[in-house]
């Protein structure tokens, strides 16, 4: 499947933010920090599945 840039960006912004949840999580092992860092970070792959779902969905170059 081809995307278009935008996608691109979008995608690569949550995996960051997604990675950087995940590193904290690791650090702070065994703390509640930890836990809530990995519970944001499920959060966050399932908006991220849901907008990259809308975008293609909308836009003409991916879809």
């Amino acid at each position: 499947m081809k995307t278009c840039h935008q996608f691109d960006a979008v995608r690569a912004e949550y995996e960051r933010e997604i990675g950087f949840m995940l590193a904290h999580s690791k650090r702070h092992e065994g703390r509640p920090a930890a836990k809530s860092s990995a519970k944001q970070a499920a959060s966050t792959k399932q908006r991220m599945a849901r907008a990259l779902s809308s975008h293609v969905g909308r836009c003409p170059e991916c879809g």
